[in-house]
């Protein structure tokens, strides 16, 4: 086994429940294992990312976007020879708390609960509480009872407020430390996917053509190289040469970009990572520029097309009313979720269910409620 850095996560410092080490894998490994067991996993399969599920076979899900954030995540692990492991842990329970409809769904719950005086819906905290107590699969305990350091990556952000209930995960909002390396890295993996994975299905959707795309720097030069080795390449598969030419690319500067900051800024243990002023996982300053510019792109091109818009606004009307119908009468809730009401609260459990549901099981519970013909 090659021995890792100091500054790599090797071994965990704990799980709320105690148990023994797993006798063939690491902890990290084990934790991994149980996320992807987990139905909250499953139910990413019928998730969307951008598009809804049934629109077409082949677009992006959140379960196909948390798999390829976690080859990512592996990949430059590996070449950084950090704890390859935990980094895949992370990736695949980042989006365990996403609701249907993608972001949109989430924004439309966050109003919600907002209006009620809830406190909001944020999905990586939402995350956070499926792994630490809506998950049941387990005689001894509530949830997965991840490692900390699993945990610890699958909050990327919370509130000051919301961190000092959360006991040692919440510590570093509350201190302003920084993360592990393996958690930095979780966080940026799921930020290059999607830019480029999204790239991949609005030019397979025709919502974005390679013209529109000349606009944005990064993509215009790599255009030019691809065409200028392969003058004849058309339609699909330059498209398709394309993305994986920005991902090289971005992934590369990634490397090399921390790789530079570990020295700049003497890394040499965990201790160091977490008192440092910036997060060492991180991009150099002209492609953090053209990521910011990309970002601006697909927001006016792509994430404000009438088409996604549509989405948008069916979303938010299925969420809202959806909402709206459970907290006005909890014994519309599944029996499972009525008897968890006196503990938690009607409007936490509202929540919990919606932001569990599927497109599709949103699409049939929001029928059932407010369409006749499927009485």
């Amino acid at each position: 086994m090659i021995n890792k850095p100091n500054y790599a996560v090797t071994v965990s410092i704990g799980r709320q429940v105690f148990e023994e080490l797993p006798k063939y894998r690491t902890d990290f490994q084990r934790d991994r294992d149980r996320i992807i067991h987990s139905s909250a996993f499953r139910r990413l399969e019928y998730k969307t990312q951008v598009f809804i599920n049934h629109e077409g076979d082949l677009f992006r899900t959140r379960l196909t976007h948390s798999l390829e954030v976690a080859q990512i995540g592996r990949s430059v692990a590996n070449a950084l020879n950090l704890n390859v492991d935990l980094v895949e842990a992370i990736c695949l329970a980042h989006d365990l708390g996403h609701t249907p409809f993608g972001h949109v769904g989430q924004d439309a719950l966050n109003s919600c609960m907002l209006n009620v005086g809830a406190g909001g819906f944020e999905h990586n905290l939402q995350s956070l509480r499926i792994v630490d107590t809506l998950e049941e699969r387990y005689a001894l305990f509530d949830g997965l009872n991840l490692t900390f350091e699993t945990r610890e990556g699958i909050l990327k952000h919370c509130s000051k407020k919301n961190a000092k209930t959360l006991g040692l995960v919440g510590e570093r909002f509350l201190n302003n430390t920084k993360p592990s390396l393996e958690a930095q890295l979780a966080n940026i993996s799921d930020e290059l996917a999607y830019n480029y994975h999204d790239i991949d299905d609005g030019l397979r959707a025709g919502l974005l053509t390679i013209e529109q795309l000349c606009e944005v720097e990064i993509i215009n030069n790599e255009l030019k190289y691809i065409l200028a080795k392969y003058p004849h390449l058309k339609s699909r598969r330059l498209h398709k040469e394309l993305v994986r030419h920005l991902i090289n690319k971005t992934i590369y500067d990634l490397i090399e970009n921390t790789q530079n900051n570990i020295h700049k800024y003497g890394i040499e243990s965990i201790a160091d990572v977490r008192q440092s002023p910036v997060n060492i996982v991180s991009y150099s300053d002209d492609m953090y520029k053209e990521q910011r510019t990309l970002k601006k792109f697909l927001m006016k091109n792509m994430y404000k097309h009438h088409t996604v818009m549509q989405l948008r606004f069916k979303a938010t009307n299925i969420i809202t009313q959806l909402f709206n119908a459970y907290v006005t009468d909890e014994f519309l809730l599944p029996k499972q979720f009525q008897c968890r009401v006196a503990h938690d609260g009607l409007y936490q459990v509202v929540c919990d269910y919606i932001s569990g549901m599927t497109d599709r099981y949103a699409f049939r519970q929001y029928n059932r409620l407010f369409v006749a013909e499927s009485v």
